[in-house]
């Protein structure tokens, strides 16, 4: 019997299958908790983090906002410092949620800050 948490686990590795990041198309890989959320992008190649942005930032756990306007001030966030590395262009991950919500909110406000996907 499968539980929720191996059916997302599944799907995971099913998005992870399709989508690899690289030094100049990284990954934007999405982390979604109950109270937080986190934002990375990632070369595959040799498995590092470029740059990252998350909800607990002290600019951003600083406002009063709910969490899915945070979620979109975390992909804001993460679009800057994309662009103050040169980078322009990413592939999104969702980590296993669903497109929808704060997942979409983060893809949303790094849009907004200038990443294309």
């Amino acid at each position: 019997m499968s539980t929720k948490i191996d059916n997302k686990q599944k799907i995971k590795y099913r998005i992870r299958k399709k989508v690899m990041g690289t030094a100049s198309k990284p990954r934007l890989s999405v982390f979604r908790s109950n109270a937080e959320i986190y934002a990375q992008l990632i070369n595959d190649d040799n498995g590092t983090t470029i740059a990252s942005a998350a909800s607990t930032d002290k600019d951003i756990k600083a406002q009063n906002i709910n969490k899915s306007e945070k979620a979109k001030l975390v992909g804001q966030t993460i679009a800057r410092k994309a662009t103050e590395l040169g980078l322009s262009i990413c592939v999104f991950d969702r980590g296993g949620n669903l497109y929808h919500g704060r997942v979409k909110a983060v893809a949303e406000g790094a849009r907004e800050g200038g990443l294309k996907f």
